[in-house]
């Protein structure tokens, strides 16, 4: 372990025992190199880091703070990392995979939770893609806010967060001119309509099955046009 990452380390140390809770303003770098024993250049090296890695922020004029430390702050850079694979074919296929393991499970948990006022919203995302089923762009839109209602009405802030980062806004672009340019979008609308009904009627398996059944075949779907060579995961195409 290199200088630098010890100093990372202590304060992490620092934030996970409570020392510096989140919020908290750091002292002045002299202080906070001599409170952690270490020299002022290897004390701005990891406050340098843990700001690049959300932990901290630095206010220029102000101070250096502990952010709040929710899921989506510490895992914002997630979705950015996923467009720089989408270039990929072999991380795309994985990234398809992760959503495969995760999704089903998280419709199935929403069921259990989802309020009535959660279940419109997804409904009006639903009535919205059937209104737009044309146009690429508004499919795309409501497709993503469709599954982020799913996802919201779990409660779990970490997995909505980690879902949306997964489910890159050019990916899911790309995926939806490809399904309407193969005629596949009307079935993949009934995919979205069958989770919206298990949904409703808060079956934890059936929404579960729902799920698993339209990711499965959109990665079928993916996997077939990789396969086929199209450049589907190759740079973003116009519009998008």
């Amino acid at each position: 372990m290199s200088l630098t990452d010890k100093a990372i380390e202590q304060i992490r140390e620092l934030i996970r025992t409570g020392a510096l809770p989140p919020g908290s303003k750091l002292p002045p770098e002299p202080d906070l190199a001599a409170q952690l024993g270490l020299s002022r250049n290897l004390a701005r090296e990891a406050v340098k880091a843990l700001a690049v890695a959300r932990v901290l922020e630095v206010r220029r004029g102000d101070g250096t703070y502990v952010t709040s430390l929710q899921p989506s702050v510490l895992l914002e850079g997630l979705g950015g990392a996923v467009e720089l694979l989408q270039g990929d074919a072999v991380a795309l296929q994985d990234l398809m995979e992760v959503r495969r393991l995760l999704e089903p499970m998280a419709t199935a948990l929403a069921a259990t939770r989802i309020s009535d006022d959660q279940l419109a919203e997804v409904k009006r995302h639903l009535d919205a893609m059937r209104e737009a089923r044309d146009d690429v762009e508004q499919l795309n839109a409501h497709d993503a806010a469709f599954h982020r209602a799913v996802v919201l009405a779990t409660g779990n802030e970490t997995l909505l967060t980690l879902l949306e980062g997964i489910s890159g806004r050019t990916l899911r672009a790309r995926i939806w001119r490809g399904l309407v340019d193969d005629k596949a979008g009307g079935r993949t609308l009934a995919e979205h309509e069958a989770i919206f009904n298990a949904l409703s009627t808060r079956d934890a398996t059936l929404s579960q099955a729902a799920a698993l059944l339209h990711v499965s075949n959109t990665e079928h779907w993916l996997r077939g046009h990789l396969r086929a060579g199209d450049p589907l995961a190759s740079g973003a195409t116009a519009g998008e």
